[in-house]
């Protein structure tokens, strides 16, 4: 059965005049036979195989070429398509057609159907016949796409913007599994296609998604469990939708960063005295709950909760020591080299921006309340807990990379530790990446320990079952080590050329000319490569059900409308208390 039929020239582009592994020139003779050809079309060459084998390509460039050539003999002159003359030069029209390969379709005989591959076992020989894909053909070329796809494990992302009648899948395993980045400028569809795969995962019995909400877009959809950091107000106060993260989830690195000064003189002595006060503290609380087998090996970094009032105690009785001497009292070895140090921690205590690890209730510090916290992040057998929300809207940007962070961290060491038997593999979804995983350079050691979290993850995380999909409006601002981890990307609109150079610097050689079309696409329509899908393909996204709360506000339309003026004392007393409490509108 033939793949193509393509039964006259109509269709005809051209024949191959140079071959660079996966770029080819075709030789177009005739300015009609050019003006098929159309940047993003896609293309087909028959390869000399025992099988029907055809390499499909993406036009990249149209070229007319004139050299004009002087003092040529009239009479040596000609008109043969390409080439024109008149008077005394000679003008040479090259017609030039450039062809990236991104694929192979082929008949496979045993399963008697068409088949699509991303691999390119030959290239075509000079002299080989270029055809466009339009109408039946492109049509019948879709199907083949379809048709190869894995429709019992796939994402329907939307539809393909060549051929609207076709559906875009994506290869829901291995989106996945080795990472994933959404990246478009504001305004370009981000929040619409998140939430356009969320509803279909949904779904699925046991999907597992974590999404991190900065600025409250989702915090409508109905099939999703909702948790919140609590605010300043709200610190004290118990419920299920409260996200506390106590201080003893830190681990030592993150508890070193949060208070010692690694600039200070005494700073070595400092994290010996604070770890010696922690570790016996979590010594203490073992030995009172009997946990004899935890007691025997738990490390400083052992999630175990602790008295931090205990530990300010210790360190002041050696800050304060004076011990004996040939002539009376003197002072002890430390005296004095904790002032600044407890100062320090005092004022990390009292700052209410700290409240969710400081200001947590009396239920949040027992020993099985981690394991409470960590079933309402991540459980997925109750009906809506498939799609967890945590809503940061309301936690300070000086302080978010830390929360984010510390989450990132307990979800990924969890997944770690659980046995492989009962692994089951869960997605963190980093809206707004940027404000949270920007570059290493320039912050501060806490927001260093955060980002580092998500490297760790975007290195490793595949191995356990998590998985990152990066979400941002500013890629170059991103950490490079988690984006460049991410093998499949969805690029909406991109206008600046910052953005639009990070991009391109994780995709092939030979995808780089695809990606010059970010700046002019549509809103909702995105550029799709990776291993996930088939081809690397211009899709138009599915519109999701349930919408988030992201719509741009149309400035001049709500200008035109006659409306009461906002309640700004209302608006100052919530700056105030860094809290909207139950009033959502303003």
């Amino acid at each position: 059965m033939a793949l193509f039929e393509f039964k006259d020239d109509s269709l005809l582009l051209g024949t191959v005049r140079e071959v660079d592994t996966r770029k080819v020139s075709i030789h177009v003779k005739t300015d009609k036979d050019l003006r098929k050809a159309k940047v993003g079309q896609l293309v087909a060459l028959q390869v000399a195989s025992g099988v029907e084998t055809w390499l499909i390509g993406f036009i990249d460039k149209v070229i007319k070429f004139v050299a004009i050539s002087t003092n040529q003999n009239n009479s040596d002159s000609t008109d043969t398509g390409n080439n024109k003359s008149g008077g005394d030069g000679q003008e040479d029209v090259i017609n030039t057609v450039k062809v990236t390969l991104v694929g192979t379709a082929r008949w496979n005989a045993l399963k008697q159907q068409s088949a699509f591959s991303r691999s390119l076992v030959h290239v075509p020989e000079i002299e080989s016949k270029c055809y466009v894909l339009c109408e039946r053909q492109l049509e019948y070329f879709m199907n083949i796409l379809v048709a190869s796809g894995d429709k019992e494990h796939s994402l329907a992302l939307g539809k393909y913007t060549l051929d609207d009648s076709a559906t875009a899948y994506l290869d829901g395993n291995k989106f996945f599994q080795r990472h994933a980045a959404l990246l478009g400028s504001t305004g370009s569809g981000k929040s619409w296609t998140v939430a356009a795969i969320l509803e279909q995962a949904a779904k699925l019995p046991t999907s597992n998604f974590i999404v991190f909400d900065l600025h409250g877009e989702y915090r409508n959809l109905s099939y999703a469990r909702h948790l919140r950091v609590p605010g300043p107000e709200e610190l004290g106060k118990s419920s299920d939708e409260f996200l506390y993260l106590p201080y003893w989830l830190l681990n030592a690195e993150e508890m070193q960063a949060m208070f010692i000064d690694r600039s200070e003189f005494s700073a070595h002595n400092q994290v010996m005295a604070f770890q010696d006060a922690v570790i016996a503290e979590k010594k203490d609380t073992l030995s009172k709950l009997n946990k004899n087998q935890v007691l025997a090996s738990f490390t400083l970094d052992s999630p175990i909760p602790f008295s931090i009032d205990k530990v300010i105690a210790t360190l002041n009785e050696l800050n304060d020591e004076m011990e004996q001497g040939s002539r009376g009292l003197k002072q002890g070895k430390f005296y004095g080299q904790f002032s600044r140090l407890l100062t320090r921690i005092r004022s990390k205590l009292t700052d209410k921006r700290y409240g969710f690890l400081f200001g947590a209730p009396e239920s949040e510090h027992q020993y099985d309340s981690m394991a409470k916290m960590v079933s309402n992040l991540m459980d997925y057998k109750v009906k809506g807990a498939q799609i967890k929300i945590i809503n940061f809207s309301e936690v300070p940007s000086d302080v978010l990379p830390v929360i984010v962070g510390l989450v990132a961290r307990i979800v990924y060491e969890v997944q770690f530790w659980t046995n492989n038997e009962k692994r089951r593999p869960l997605v963190l979804v980093c809206d707004e990446a940027h404000l949270y995983l920007p570059k290493k350079e320039g912050q501060n050691p806490i927001e260093l320990r955060a980002i580092e979290a998500f490297e760790k993850i975007a290195k490793e995380g595949r191995k356990y079952g998590v998985a990152l999909f990066v979400i941002s409006q500013r890629p170059s601002d991103v950490s490079t080590t988690v984006l460049s981890q991410c093998n499949n990307v969805i690029a909406l609109r991109l206008t600046n050329g910052e953005d639009q150079a990070t991009v391109k610097q994780f995709m092939s050689e030979s995808l780089e000319s695809l990606l010059d079309v970010l700046p002019i696409m549509d809103i909702g329509e995105g550029l799709v490569v990776g291993d996930a899908v088939l081809l690397p393909s211009r899709v138009r996204i599915n519109e999701p059900i349930e919408k988030p709360l992201s719509a741009t506000i149309d400035f001049w339309t709500e200008w035109l409308k006659n409306a009461d003026g906002p309640d700004f004392i209302r608006a100052v007393e919530n700056m105030r208390k860094q809290g909207r409490g139950t009033d959502e509108t303003q």
